[in-house]
């Protein structure tokens, strides 16, 4: 896998989930990014290999970002539904050098977790520094992404 010299680490894949984390009154989690104060989002993040699987990647990333396990055989697992959306966007600028060189597209694939009301979130600080549930139509307009507005704004057909 090619390396970015900036950072001595493997380029980006251009592949990447969403991860809409609700409960059944449509609350939605957001998270503030570390490293873009007042970017308010949803559980995102980029495939690890060109052959993870795009459910293997959401699991991991609602991991990582939030603490939240919802591993197939866990309880939470039943509320991950992969909602067969795709968004493809304009890498943001600030954010390229991840991405090999002439790489300025991301695909990402929409997913949606419902939890219970209450449950636990333990964030990586090094990723976000904070986090709040939401109604959904406000969460919709804290968010910074467009695309992570409108995916929240399907989420009563999609958690019907």
């Amino acid at each position: 896998m090619p390396f970015s010299h900036l950072m001595n680490q493997p380029f980006k894949i251009p592949e990447s989930v969403l991860v809409v984390i609700h409960t059944a009154q449509l609350e939605v989690l957001l998270i503030n990014r570390a490293d873009a104060p007042n970017f308010w989002q949803s559980v995102t993040g980029s495939k690890d290999e060109v052959s993870e699987g795009l459910e293997q990647t959401a699991v991991r990333e609602v991991a990582e970002e939030t603490g939240i396990d919802c591993q197939p055989g866990t309880p939470m697992h039943a509320g991950l539904r992969d909602w067969g959306l795709e968004n493809v966007y304009d890498i943001y600028p600030r954010w390229l050098h991840r991405y090999a060189p002439g790489v300025t597209r991301n695909t990402e694939h929409v997913f949606g977790l419902r939890v219970p009301a209450g449950i636990p979130v333990k964030l990586n600080p090094r990723e976000h520094t904070e986090w709040r549930w939401l109604p959904w139509r406000e969460a919709a307009d804290a968010c910074f992404s467009p695309s992570n507005a409108e995916a929240i704004l399907l989420l009563p057909q999609f958690a019907a």
